[in-house]
């Protein structure tokens, strides 16, 4: 007999790994493969996870790790651990208001959350719903009249981080979308799509009744008429602004006076560029491997960014991360703190805010043992020395040499 998308998984999940398969029986593919994939052969999507595994921890003993401390700051917020849930898009689609109980559940752990542009829910729900107010991550639209009220609706909430995603100029190729029939127009893909959500009975009772409206809530009062996210996709798509240059971060600073990071960088001349417009962050991202493919995984590009800016700007980084280990990891290799996607994404569809909030747990766990198995008594003390190979070359650390 042929098993129900919808069946359970049978066994408590324990890590993120379990979590990405209860989304997978839990969620229509179309939706599973958009938070699941990347673009054209998914060779960077891979990359930043197995080289990140290819990194080593150097394990320590006989030190005074008595008292381990997680806590730290970023970019102006105290921290319970330098952990932030990163924008992912479209997770409403995953679970009932799933940005809502994705924040409520990072206020609980003590870490801060990133609203999306093309969120479910708008800013000011999420908001409304937590006594921490999320950063939001804008895009540079072609309409900047818009892309201005959405910084004062994030202002007027009380969002401390505008996290501006500049790696989207053009939009990478994702072959998933046209095997699962998403990127299709014609009737037989409707009808695929059509069939897929049909097939996923719980889906449809929590999240396609449940969790209305079902619309880009901070992109209503672009397309007033839209109904479902696919209403929204021509105007999206059309925002891309592949002229958008460093000057434009001027603009970015008139309508905000709050702390502004970057994220898409992966070149250290890029990082360098970010310093000298002033921003006060750069997120070391390739989009989750989403973009170009063949780029390298963020793991690499990490370390070089951080020696060239670290000292200018608060370097963060996201991309690959599974667990606390790889956390400590990027924080040894000079990351402030690390944004992750794919993971809380993957929890809150196969769990919702209980999800999210066990993951959180699991991660800070990770860290409290690798901290105290490297010889570290706090996240603050990391640095390559926690490392194999932490005194050589990108290539010595990824080989664990």
């Amino acid at each position: 007999m042929r098993r129900s998308p919808d069946r359970p998984l049978g066994v408590s999940p324990a890590t993120v790994s379990d979590y990405r398969e209860l989304a997978r029986r839990r969620l229509p593919r179309q939706l599973f493969d958009y938070v699941d994939g990347g673009a054209y052969e998914e060779a960077t999507m891979r990359a930043n996870v197995s080289d990140l595994e290819r990194v080593l921890l150097r394990q320590r003993v006989m030190r005074d790790v008595s008292v381990r401390e997680q806590a730290t700051e970023v970019l102006g917020q105290q921290l319970s651990c330098p952990i932030v849930l990163g924008p992912v898009g479209l997770t409403g689609m995953m679970a009932t208001r799933a940005e809502v109980q994705a924040a409520r559940a990072a206020e609980r752990a003590g870490v801060a959350f990133i609203e999306s542009t093309v969120s479910i829910c708008p800013i000011e729900e999420v908001a409304a719903a937590t006594s921490r107010p999320p950063w939001f991550q804008l895009y540079v639209m072609r309409d900047r009249a818009y892309a201005e009220d959405l910084m004062a609706r994030a202002r007027a909430v009380g969002s401390p981080v505008l996290v501006l995603t500049i790696d989207l100029a053009v939009v990478g190729a994702r072959h998933r979308d046209i095997r699962n029939g998403l990127g299709m127009t014609s009737s037989w893909g409707k009808l695929r799509r059509g069939f897929d959500l049909a097939s996923h009975p719980h889906w449809i009772r929590t999240v396609a009744l449940g969790g209305k409206p079902l619309t880009f809530g901070n992109l209503e009062k672009a397309v007033p008429e839209a109904r479902s996210p696919s209403a929204f996709r021509e105007w999206v798509d059309a925002q891309f602004d592949p002229s958008v240059t460093w000057k434009d971060i001027a603009w970015v600073r008139e309508h905000w006076d709050g702390r502004l990071v970057v994220k898409g960088v992966l070149d250290v001349e890029d990082a360098r560029q970010a310093a000298e417009v002033g921003v006060d962050g750069v997120v070391v991202s390739n989009h989750g491997g989403r973009q170009l493919d063949s780029v390298p995984s963020t793991v690499r590009a990490l370390p070089e960014i951080a020696d060239a800016v670290g000292e200018r700007v608060e370097v963060l980084v996201d991309g690959g991360v599974r667990n606390g280990l790889d956390v400590v990891k990027m924080l040894a290799l000079g990351a402030r703190a690390v944004l992750i996607g794919r993971a809380w994404a993957w929890a809150v569809a196969g769990r919702g805010e209980a999800g999210v909030r066990h993951v959180l747990a699991v991660m800070k766990a990770d860290i409290d043992v690798a901290l105290g198995l490297t010889g570290c008594r706090s996240v603050n003390e990391l640095d390559r020395s926690a490392l194999v190979g932490g005194d050589g070359t990108v290539d010595s650390l990824l080989a664990g040499e």
